[in-house]
């Protein structure tokens, strides 16, 4: 083989490989940010900083990887799109922490529930995505537990939206309302993200299928 063919040549086992490792980071993140719902300390959030943090360096790597290769085994903008979703994940995970940090929110049941959720959406991609290159049926299958992880975490949103608005009776609860439903928002957006995550990985089923 020569020089040209081996400048062209995917190796298509690293981009999976890459977005694994992204996505058990983001696993890792949601864990750290579900036991801080549990026992919010300063041990804790740095958890999810640092998963946060390793997690970053993986999409670097990968779009540093998508940069340099003409040959994808994937559609070169699913891989980034997928990178990209999962990323926004435990983003969010990280802000929520932060800003329940600074805001000096505690946790309650809504966000203990959203956590745990959010923790097995988490899981459920992390799955599809180490099953996408033999096994896409089954990668398929974890997507839609996702998406119907996606659907409960939303519903606990409502519930926890609507009780925050029936709560004001002075300008403390107002207070109090208004950084409960930033930190809630930050919880339903990577509920979001996750069901976006879900989305490509079913795409790109499709596509391989």
């Amino acid at each position: 083989m020569g020089w040209l063919q081996r400048f062209f040549k995917a190796r298509p086992d690293r981009f999976i490989q890459l977005l694994i490792q992204q996505a058990e980071y983001t696993v890792k993140g949601m864990e750290a940010l579900q036991e801080y719902m549990d026992d919010p300390c300063k041990e804790r959030a740095r958890a999810v900083t640092r998963m946060e943090k390793e997690a970053d360096e993986v999409r670097r790597i990968l779009i540093d990887e998508l940069n340099r290769t003409f040959v994808t085994p994937i559609d070169r903008e699913d891989i980034f799109a997928l990178s990209r979703a999962i990323d926004d994940i435990i983003d969010y995970g990280y802000t929520t922490v932060g800003e329940m940090y600074i805001l000096e929110v505690e946790p309650n049941d809504y966000l203990r529930r959203m956590a745990s959720l959010l923790c097995d959406a988490a899981r459920e991609i992390h799955l599809g995505v180490q099953r996408l290159s033999d096994h896409p049926g089954v990668a398929e299958d974890h997507a839609v537990r996702a998406k119907a992880l996606e659907n409960r975490i939303e519903t606990v949103y409502r519930e926890a939206i609507a009780e925050l608005f029936h709560r004001p009776k002075d300008i403390e609860h107002v207070v109090e309302m208004l950084k409960l439903r930033e930190i809630y928002r930050h919880l339903s957006n990577a509920a979001d993200r996750g069901d976006e995550a879900a989305n490509v990985l079913s795409d790109i089923v499709v596509k391989m299928t």
